[in-house]
């Protein structure tokens, strides 16, 4: 499924109507450019699921996770790992034990490590400076 944001808040506003299809155990990988707005995304996928705190990419803390009504969620910015074996360094593994959702920006970065089925995400620019393009697929081995 494809749909086109105009604004960060359209972005978020989707993220938060996604997040109702999402449950403990989805792994969920975010892909896309640099600024594309898979953080705001994430920000809507986190309020769509009750949380009220403040979002914010881990990009160098690599991981935040947080509670919400519907469980617990990781959100993961893998976007200064370079390779697999780091993240086994910090655990990563043992987020992917199906009790929470898992979010994962930069998730290239893992491919070699993500489980046999997730969901994507794909969020590039568009045709206006603030326009987005939102792929939703699945992988499935």
């Amino acid at each position: 499924m494809e749909y086109i944001t105009h604004s960060s808040e359209e972005t978020e506003a989707l993220g938060a109507e996604y997040a109702k299809s999402l449950h403990p155990g989805d792994v969920v990988a975010f892909s896309g450019d640099l600024g594309a707005g898979k953080t705001a995304f994430t920000r809507g996928v986190l309020r769509g699921l009750g949380y009220q705190g403040r979002v914010t990419s881990p990009t160098f803390a690599i991981a935040n996770e947080y509670d919400t009504p519907a469980g617990r969620v990781a959100h993961f910015d893998l976007y200064r790992i370079l390779d697999s074996e780091a993240l086994f360094e910090i655990g990563f593994d043992e987020y992917l034990d199906g009790s929470r959702i898992v979010l994962i920006e930069w998730s290239e970065n893992a491919a070699d490590i993500l489980p046999e089925t997730y969901k994507t995400v794909h969020i590039s620019y568009g045709n206006s400076e603030n326009d987005r393009t939102v792929v939703f697929g699945e992988v499935s081995d």
